[in-house]
């Protein structure tokens, strides 16, 4: 009863030895001498062995959306602790410079998210353009 119930994982995802690989017999020659029990006989057979299913390209598209988004929570988080030591430099006159650092390093920590957000938003619509030109682009006219 057991052999016959696989195990779910979290998520059911599928592993890659799951999927058998597809060969395809490209080339094949037989040369020889002599008698079919007896003598030299050599076989060439040049095989194509495809890598595994296509591109996911719905899948990478999901993969940069998801770090857009990590990107703009980084920036998002950056720039409130940015604004947090510019208050805490007016509250804390003493340790101003400290805070005045932590600002500015913050503030950097900021814009580079956001320069990361921005890029994997530009990879995203990439990849959704090399999706489209690969199956096809759906049109709806409504005209």
């Amino acid at each position: 009863m057991a052999e016959e119930h696989k195990h779910h994982h979290l998520f059911h995802r599928k592993k890659d030895e799951d999927q058998p690989s597809v060969q395809e017999s490209i080339y094949s020659e037989t040369t020889g001498y002599g008698e079919p029990g007896g003598g030299y006989a050599e076989t060439t057979e040049v095989m194509a062995v495809s890598s595994g299913p296509e591109h996911d390209y719905k899948k990478e598209e999901k993969h940069h959306k998801h770090l857009e988004h990590v990107g703009e929570l980084g920036a998002a988080a950056a720039g409130a602790y940015a604004l947090y030591e510019k208050h805490e430099s007016k509250k804390d006159p003493e340790h101003a410079h400290r805070h005045k650092i932590e600002e500015e390093v913050a503030a950097a920590a900021a814009v580079g998210a956001g320069g990361f957000a921005f890029h994997e938003k530009h990879e995203r619509k990439d990849t959704k353009k090399e999706d489209e030109e690969e199956h096809g682009k759906k049109h709806h006219h409504i005209f």
